[in-house]
């Protein structure tokens, strides 16, 4: 029998791709909102009025992040709130072309246009894969 190169939606830690690409954004805008707030704190309350969902959701999408390695620190009490250390410029990071090869389908699955960000790492790891110098026209 061949080993199946797809999980299933039955699978514990599975999301199924119609509720996966809302997640993808709004954890997408949650890091976001973050890194752009640091080094102050933002409250999960700010943060589910600018994503347009409840707190509680915010506190699972954090949960999320977190558990997949996203150093998020988290204070309580009145002037608490969620925060991320990040860099002006970060580090290139060195990919394998099945790291690439990864990233390239999640992003053109997801739909890469719902954000710039988006449609620029597409196009920047689609060069760096196929290693022609060329930006892909849009």
């Amino acid at each position: 029998m061949t080993p199946r190169l797809v999980g299933s939606a039955r699978q514990a830690g599975y999301v199924q791709l119609h509720q996966a690409t809302p997640l993808v954004e709004r954890q997408h805008a949650i890091i976001e909102e973050l890194r752009l707030n640091a080094p102050r704190a933002t409250t999960a309350a700010g943060l589910a009025e600018r994503t347009g969902v409840s707190i509680r959701t915010i506190e699972r999408d954090i949960e999320r992040l977190s558990a997949s390695g996203v150093p998020i620190q988290r204070r309580r009490g009145r002037y608490g709130g969620f925060r991320l250390d990040t860099v002006a410029r970060p580090d290139p990071v060195p990919l394998t072309p099945g790291e690439i090869a990864t990233l390239i389908a999640s992003l053109s699955t997801l739909g890469p246009f719902t954000t710039a960000t988006g449609d620029s790492a597409l196009r920047k790891l689609v060069v760096a894969l196929t290693s022609s110098g060329v930006t892909p026209a849009s």
